[in-house]
C-alpha cells in the first residue's frame, strides 16, 4: 500500500511539473510581453514574429541546470515549406567565439599555449606583422580573447556557396578572394576592448598551428563530442549529410542567396547547431563554475574565463552574473544567456536579422522563470520597422512619417540607436535603390551627427554610386570621429586611386 501510495505522489507531482511548464509556454506564446505593464496590446509571439518578418524562431530553456522546454516556431525554408523543429540547425555566428575559448584554454591547461606569450610564438605558417602602431608591445592570446589586441576587423559577411574561399593566411592578409580586410593593428594591444573577429581568426591559426589538426575536426573531437553537442559542426560548408537541417538565411523577406553563406573564419563565426545543443554547453559552464564537472575545462579555468571575458561576456545585475554571447551571420541572429549560479538560462536562434525579438523571448522567460536580479526593461518599438513599407512605396513619405512620429510619438518609438536606420539604409543599398539608402543615411547622419558609423555608412553609399567626392567627403569625417577606423582609412585609398585616374 505504501509502496503505491509513493507511486501517486510521483505521478501527481509529475503531472503538476508538467502542467506547469505547460502554463508558461502558453503564457509565453500568447501573451509575449505579459510582464510590460507599458503596453496596451497583448501581442503573440506569432504577431511578433510577422511584425519582425521573423521566419523561424527556435528556443531551449534552461531552470535548475536541466532543459526545461524546447520549441520551435516558423519555417525553417519558406520556399520549401520546410517548417522549423528543433532540430534545425541554425548559424551560431559569434556565438561560435565562445567555443573557440574552450579550444584554445584546454591547449593553455595542457601546457600546449600561454594565455600571456607572444602570439608569434605559437604561430608557424604566418606570422603577425607589428608595425609602429602596437608600440613594440606583443599581442598576446588573452588578448585575442577578450579583444583587447587592438585589432582591425571586427566581423565577416561570408562567401555565397560556390565561391572560391580564402586560406586563413588570405583571410588574415586580406588578399583575394578574401572579401575583408586585412587584419592588422589599430592601436597598442593591451589599451582598450575592440571587438575583432580577425582576431579571433588569428586562434584559429594559432590551433591549428599547434595540434596540427583541422579546426572543424580539433572542435569535435575536443569540444563538441564531449559536451553532447552530436548535432553542431564546424564544417564549413556543413556536410551533405545535414543539408535538409539547415535553415535558410533571410533578410528581412529577402532569402539569402543560396540559402546561406559559407565562413572559412570557422573560429569567429563557423559553428552550425541548434538550441538543445547549446544548451548542454551553458548547463555545462554552469556545473564547472560550481566545480561540479569538468568536461572541458577545469573550476579554475572556467572561473578564468569569465571573470576575463574569454569567448564570453558577463553583466553583473546588482550582484547576480549572468554570461552569454551574441551572433549575427547573413540572414540569421542568435543569443545564449546563463546566470552563474541559480542554473537558469536560454538559447534563442533566428534565420531573420531582428535582434529585438530576441530581447523580448529573453524577457518573457526571464520573468516566467524568476532570474534573479535580471532586469526588465520595456522595450521601444522599431522605428525602422514601423516606417519601412512606407518607404517602399514612397522614400521621401516614410522619411515624412519618421519626422511625424518623432514629434508626435517620440516616447512611443526607438529613435535613440542609430543601428535602426543604418539597418534600413543597408536594406535599400544591397537591393540596388541606392538613391533611397542615401536619403535614408542623410536623415541618419542629421540625426546622429556625432557618429563615425552613419558617414562610414552614408560613405560606402556615395562610393557605390561613384560620387566619389562625397565619399572622400563622408570617410574623411568618419576618420575625424574615429581615427582607427580602418575601412575607412584603405577605402580613402581606394579613392584616391580612382580619383587619379
Amino acid at each position: 500500500m505504501q509502496k503505491l501510495n509513493l507511486i501517486i505522489i510521483l505521478f501527481l507531482s509529475l503531472n503538476s511539473f508538467s502542467q506547469d511548464v505547460n502554463d508558461k509556454i502558453k503564457t509565453f506564446e500568447n501573451n509575449l510581453n505579459h510582464w510590460d505593464t507599458s503596453k496596451n496590446k497583448k501581442w503573440s509571439l506569432k504577431e511578433r514574429m510577422a511584425f519582425y518578418e521573423i521566419n523561424a524562431v527556435s528556443i531551449a530553456v534552461i531552470k535548475d541546470y536541466k532543459v526545461e522546454w524546447v520549441k520551435a516556431y516558423g519555417y525553417a525554408d519558406i520556399s520549401e515549406k520546410r517548417l522549423a523543429t528543433p532540430q534545425t540547425l541554425f548559424q551560431a555566428a559569434s556565438i561560435s567565439k565562445s567555443f573557440n575559448s574552450l579550444g584554445i584554454l584546454k591547449l593553455v591547461e595542457e601546457g600546449k599555449l600561454g594565455l600571456d606569450n607572444d602570439i608569434n610564438n605559437y604561430l608557424k605558417d604566418w606570422k603577425f606583422p607589428y608595425d609602429s602602431v602596437s608600440k613594440e608591445k606583443k599581442i598576446t592570446i588573452a588578448n585575442l580573447l577578450n579583444h583587447t589586441a587592438g585589432l582591425s576587423v571586427g566581423g565577416f559577411g561570408g562567401y555565397e556557396k560556390g565561391a572560391k574561399l580564402p586560406t586563413t593566411i588570405e583571410t588574415l592578409d586580406g588578399v583575394k578572394p578574401s572579401n575583408s580586410n586585412a587584419v592588422r593593428s589599430v592601436f597598442e594591444p593591451g589599451l582598450k576592448f575592440q571587438y575583432s573577429g580577425g582576431g579571433t581568426t588569428i586562434t584559429q591559426l594559432i590551433l591549428e598551428n599547434t595540434t596540427g589538426e583541422k579546426y572543424e575536426e580539433y572542435m569535435l573531437k575536443n569540444v563538441l563530442t564531449p559536451l553532447g553537442m552530436d548535432n553542431s559542426s564546424f564544417n564549413q560548408p556543413s556536410v551533405k549529410e545535414k543539408e535538409k537541417l539547415l535553415a535558410t538565411g533571410y533578410n528581412i523577406d529577402k532569402e539569402v542567396k543560396g540559402k546561406y553563406h559559407i565562413y572559412p573564419e570557422k573560429a569567429a563565426a563557423g559553428l552550425w547547431t541548434n538550441p538543445t545543443d547549446l544548451a548542454k554547453y551553458i548547463i555545462e559552464t554552469q556545473l564547472s563554475l560550481l566545480g561540479k564537472s569538468n568536461k572541458i575545462l577545469s573550476k579554475e579555468m572556467s572561473a578564468k574565463r569569465v571573470d576575463n571575458n574569454f569567448g564570453v561576456f558577463v553583466n553583473d545585475f546588482k550582484g547576480t552574473k549572468y554570461f552569454g554571447h551574441n551572433g549575427g551571420n547573413e540572414g540569421f541572429v542568435c543569443y545564449y544567456g546563463g546566470d552563474f549560479e541559480g542554473g537558469n538560462g536560454i538559447v534563442v536562434m533566428t534565420n531573420g536579422r531582428m535582434f529585438p525579438i530576441i530581447n523580448e523571448i529573453v524577457a518573457s522567460v526571464a520573468s516566467l522563470n524568476n532570474w534573479k536580479n535580471y532586469p526588465l526593461e520595456s522595450q521601444k518599438e522599431s522605428i525602422a520597422l514601423t516606417i519601412r513599407k512606407e518607404c517602399h512605396k514612397n522614400i521621401d513619405k516614410g522619411i515624412e512619417l519618421y519626422k511625424n512620429l518623432k514629434k508626435n510619438n517620440i516616447t512611443d518609438y526607438n529613435f535613440s540607436d542609430e543601428r535602426e536606420l543604418n539597418q534600413l539604409g543597408y536594406e535599400f543599398l544591397q537591393n540596388a535603390k541606392i538613391e533611397s539608402a542615401i536619403k535614408i543615411f542623410d536623415l541618419n547622419v542629421n540625426e546622429f551627427p556625432n557618429s563615425a558609423n552613419v558617414y562610414d555608412s552614408r560613405g560606402e553609399a556615395y562610393f557605390n554610386k561613384k560620387e566619389y567626392l562625397l565619399s572622400k567627403s563622408d570617410y574623411l569625417k568618419t576618420l575625424e570621429l574615429d581615427p582607427t577606423n580602418q575601412n575607412a582609412k584603405e577605402t580613402l585609398l581606394k579613392i584616391e586611386k580612382l580619383l587619379q585616374k
